[in-house]
């Protein structure tokens, strides 16, 4: 299978996404929603919050429509 092409940005929200949160896209988007609106959140991420919110949605895409697991084709995950 083509390894799909992901910015740096998108390569490590797959890591964080299985580190973090046992690879579940859901809990992630949760825990960064959390975040904007103030309540307690679980990852600091840098100041683009809303541009990985609209990069994970790509990611999901990704793998729903190819039925990949995209931290496959990550070297050291």
């Amino acid at each position: 299978m083509e390894k799909p092409a992901l910015a740096p940005e998108e390569k490590v929200l797959v890591i964080i996404r299985d580190e973090l949160y046992g690879g579940d896209w859901e809990e992630m988007l949760e825990d960064l929603k959390a975040r904007l609106a103030g309540r307690p959140y679980v990852l600091k991420l840098a100041g683009r919050i809303e541009d990985d919110i609209e990069r994970i949605g790509r990611l999901r895409e990704i793998e729903g429509e190819k039925g990949i697991d995209l931290a496959d084709f990550i070297e050291g995950s």
